[in-house]
């Protein structure tokens, strides 16, 4: 899966490494509602170029799923900062 790592040079490993750092910080720090979104361009950063072959819960299922995720925040999380932020689509957004 990596093969292409094999023909980099040195600079181009540490750009790499750099990039993909950057992306998986990106994924980390979002906060509130991004962390329930979608983000193809943390996995755009992988030398694989397959689409992702995604299963969307049923509105019903997703809702438990969700409130799931956020108990288990509560527990991992306990002290963690609350919002009360409402949802605001980024402007590059097509739901914007």
């Amino acid at each position: 899966m990596d093969y292409d790592r094999e023909h980099l040079d040195r600079d181009a490993l540490i750009a790499e490494v750099k990039k993909l750092r950057a992306g998986i910080r990106h994924h980390r720090d979002n906060s509130g509602h991004e962390l329930c979104w979608h983000h193809p361009q943390l996995w755009g950063l992988l030398p694989e170029n397959t689409a992702p072959s995604i299963a969307v819960p049923a509105w019903p299922q997703f809702l438990r799923g969700c409130l799931k995720y956020r108990e288990s925040l509560d527990t991992q999380l306990p002290e963690a900062p609350r919002t009360t932020a409402e949802f605001q689509p980024p402007s590059d957004s097509p739901a914007a």
